[in-house]
């Protein structure tokens, strides 16, 4: 057991994959992937630069001498030129090309977006197979009636399925935030300590053409189509706040859907999963807590209120570079990924093992449609000759007996009885109770659910099936 804080996000929540993609072996592997992108670019544009050199920083890509790298660190304080300086040692000819006109941001900034586009690739997969558990859910559950809430308070009936449309179609609109964000990143490219390229000018003779070439085959080789048009000596951070924001969009998501779920275990409608010998209080051995819910929204609002520290740092950047977002960032952007990695983690595991109580729901629409159903009562008492005006004062006293009893002293809802035994309605029992079928009163919730899912979501899984199938393993 450790004796030093230990972040929770990696011991407990996030997957090894979004662990890999921000671990320092990775941020290090990919400075000296854009460190050999640089040199072959540099070297097809006409620079003095070898094979040979080029074959050498290859051959120790991966063989990063960290104890060097931290040794120099140690000393000028500086973690791009400890790593230049450590890479040098292994590659004895390439080292006076190593980092040729390029500022620390070159690798920095280039290595913060190449990870957040790897980042977003698996948000996106898990977003997609949480959909399908979603879809699967939705389409079981689409005929099933339930009561619909406005203020928490019975409204009119819904289904359950159509209830899980709702949350689908804000995972849906988050997907596309997704697929948007992944296809508009760039590359911060080759700009230089100011972003005017004057280095690389420079190391062209004042090349602009070659200059702006290097730019895109920088861009090319490290897979992206193109670098930021203009910039300081970083990337302006607006795009970290576009990107954490599709990142809160996604919590935002998770925390509503988390929410209902655990409002609807309190009614005991719907459960979360809860394993053989789960213990869901140290006090009271029979509570079933809705615990992975409430994980979800507890890392849904740290991932929220994280959107503030990148609004903050592009606000307050000066000129062309601060210093004063580094320690920020390194801390929010993986943060937030590993966050959202996490909650999506469970909220799959959650929507995969959803437990639907029949009969506690249609107990609970047993209690609330008799008041739902006094119009077509009224106009079914109508049919038999009755006076609507009439019908309606009746219809009203009873409901405020019936709504007395059930709150005052909590007897059931006896209002179609009353409206059975009452002649002036011209109803018997089997009559009322036609009247009151639930079917009849979730509207167009059904086939709302099928239309969503055959129009929007079908096709979506249908284009992105290669990804659907991963396996959670949650560590708590």
């Amino acid at each position: 057991m450790s004796e030093s804080y230990q972040n929770p996000l990696i011991q407990r929540y996030t997957s090894k994959e979004m662990a890999g993609i921000f671990s320092p072996d990775k941020k290090f592997r990919t400075w000296r992937q854009l460190w050999i992108a640089l040199a072959e670019a540099e070297k097809e544009l006409g620079l003095d630069i070898t094979q040979e050199q080029i074959d050498e920083m290859k051959a120790h890509r991966d063989q990063i001498n960290y104890r060097e790298a931290e040794k120099r660190e140690k000393e000028v304080r500086h973690d791009v030129m400890a790593h230049v300086y450590a890479y040098g040692l292994q590659c004895p000819k390439a080292k006076p090309i190593i980092h040729l006109g390029a500022t620390s941001a070159y690798v920095g900034d280039n290595t913060d977006i190449i990870q957040m586009k790897e980042a977003l690739l698996l948000i996106h997969k898990k977003l997609v197979n949480l959909l399908s558990c979603l879809r699967e859910f939705a389409d079981r559950y689409k005929d099933m009636p339930c009561l619909g809430f406005t203020h928490f308070q019975p409204a009119q009936l819904t289904t359950v399925g159509k209830r899980a449309t709702l949350w689908m179609q804000d995972f849906y609109f988050d997907l596309l935030d997704v697929q948007r964000q992944k296809e508009e990143l760039m590359l911060l490219g080759v700009k230089g300590t100011t972003g005017t390229q004057a280095s690389f000018l420079s190391l062209f003779d004042n090349d602009h053409e070659k200059v702006m070439l290097l730019d895109q085959k920088v861009a090319e080789k490290m897979g992206f189509s193109g670098s930021i048009p203009v910039s300081g000596q970083t990337y302006t951070r607006k795009i970290d706040f576009k990107v954490l924001s599709v990142l809160s969009g996604i919590a935002q998501s998770a925390h509503k859907m988390t929410n209902d779920i655990r409002l609807l275990q309190h009614l005991k409608e719907i459960e979360e999963p809860f394993e053989a010998h789960q213990i869901g209080s140290s006090a009271m051995a029979y509570k079933r807590n809705p615990m992975r819910s409430e994980r979800i929204a507890s890392l849904a609002r740290y991932v929220i209120n994280n959107l503030n520290n990148t609004a903050m740092t592009a606000a307050t950047q000066w000129f062309e570079r601060t210093l004063d977002d580094s320690a920020n960032r390194r801390i929010v952007i993986p943060e937030s990924f590993m966050a959202v990695d996490a909650l999506l983690d469970i909220c799959i595991n959650v929507t995969a093992g959803l437990v639907v109580y029949d009969k506690v729901i249609t107990r609970h629409i047993e209690n609330e449609i008799p008041f739902m159903a006094t119009e077509n009562i009224i106009m079914g008492a109508v049919k038999q000759g009755g006076d609507r005006q009439e019908l309606h004062e009746r219809i009203r006293v009873h409901s405020m007996e019936a709504a007395r009893q059930v709150k005052m002293e909590g007897r059931p809802n006896d209002l179609l009885e009353r409206i059975a035994d009452d002649p002036m309605f011209g109803l018997d029992h089997e009559k009322v109770r036609k009247l009151v079928e639930p079917s009849d009163y979730v509207g167009r919730a059904p086939q709302q659910v099928t239309e969503f899912l055959s129009r929007l979501i079908d096709p979506l899984l249908e284009e992105y099936k290669s990804e659907i199938g991963v396996q959670i393993d949650l560590k708590v």
